[in-house]
């Protein structure tokens, strides 16, 4: 291929069938990889949408830095990319929204960006998704003052770093399944996000499903199964 870059059969074997066989498409993890190949991906999904018979849905490309992001832009231009979650869409309309309510909650502005990257996956899997931001536990009356929201949620996804205490909270005051999510947002003891981590793992509250540190694409993805339609 032009530029120096390589076909993706050389280093990848794309999963075109997953959203037949799961429901959902395959996502493109770029940290790791490099722009060409990030490129050369986005070429093939460009080259099978059109000679596929059925659409398979959005793919979402996550932990995009700026220099993948250029390379997906050159093949799909018309992509929708959120600098803030480092993530990119394509094609960049979300399917209409069905299922349950998905909620997603960042406890602090430094939570955004993996809360924003969960909300953007829930909402590209077909999902109603709202997004809250700054409701930590430091000031218990923000949560309080959107319970209403909550309350109507099918799922309701919680972004927390620090001492990661907001999902046990969440799931004291709801009937829905909560999903945590661990940021690596804290001081030193914080370990990267690992004091969050053991917190969520620890809670009190039953109802509470914790993924990975800093994994907003797992999280949505979860919410969106569990808010499928039933």
């Amino acid at each position: 291929m032009a530029d120096g870059w390589s076909a993706p059969e050389s280093f990848a074997r794309l999963d075109h069938d997953r959203a037949a066989r799961r429901g959902y498409p395959e996502a493109v993890y770029c940290a790791g990889k490099t722009p060409d190949q990030v490129r050369a991906i986005a070429a093939e999904l460009r080259e099978r949408a059109r000679t596929a018979l059925h659409p398979t849905g959005a793919t979402l490309f996550t932990r995009a830095e700026p220099e993948h992001a250029r390379a997906v832009l050159a093949e799909l231009p018309d992509a929708r990319h959120d600098p803030d979650s480092r993530l990119l869409v394509w094609p960049p309309e979300p399917p209409p929204p069905s299922g349950g309510q998905v909620v997603v909650l960042a406890a602090g502005t430094s939570d955004l960006p993996v809360a924003r990257e969960a909300e953007l996956t829930a909402r590209y899997l077909g999902r109603p998704c709202e997004l809250v931001v700054d409701v930590g536990v430091a000031g218990l009356h923000r949560v309080l003052g959107v319970l209403d929201l909550l309350r109507s949620a099918r799922v309701v996804v919680v972004a927390a770093g620090m001492d990661g205490a907001l999902p046990s909270v969440v799931a004291g005051l709801i009937s829905a399944p909560v999903v945590a999510v661990p940021t690596s947002v804290g001081y030193g003891a914080a370990f990267g996000g690992l004091a969050p981590l053991l917190t969520m793992l620890n809670a009190c509250a039953p109802g509470v499903a914790v993924v990975n540190i800093d994994n907003g694409y797992g999280a949505g993805h979860l919410a969106a199964q569990i808010a499928a339609p039933l």
